[in-house]
């Protein structure tokens, strides 16, 4: 999937300013982030992706298992 392209543990990424959208490489969870500067300093929001998701764990086989 193009839209989240590989990253490794640390690694500096130069994201969009909004909309942009990041996957935890080890659960597949999705979050839509933007990111502002404010009075000097850099702030970012999230919000989570469900069918985004539910999309990347599917097309990677990432199960979630729950008690």
């Amino acid at each position: 999937m193009k839209q989240y392209p590989p990253q490794s543990d640390g690694e500096w990424v130069q994201p969009k300013r909004k909309g942009y959208k990041m996957a935890c490489c080890d659960c597949g969870l999705i979050h839509r982030l933007e990111f502002r500067i404010a009075s000097g300093r850099v702030q970012f929001r999230a919000w989570r992706h469900n069918r985004a998701t539910m999309a990347y764990r599917h097309h990677h086989g990432i199960t979630i298992r729950t008690k």
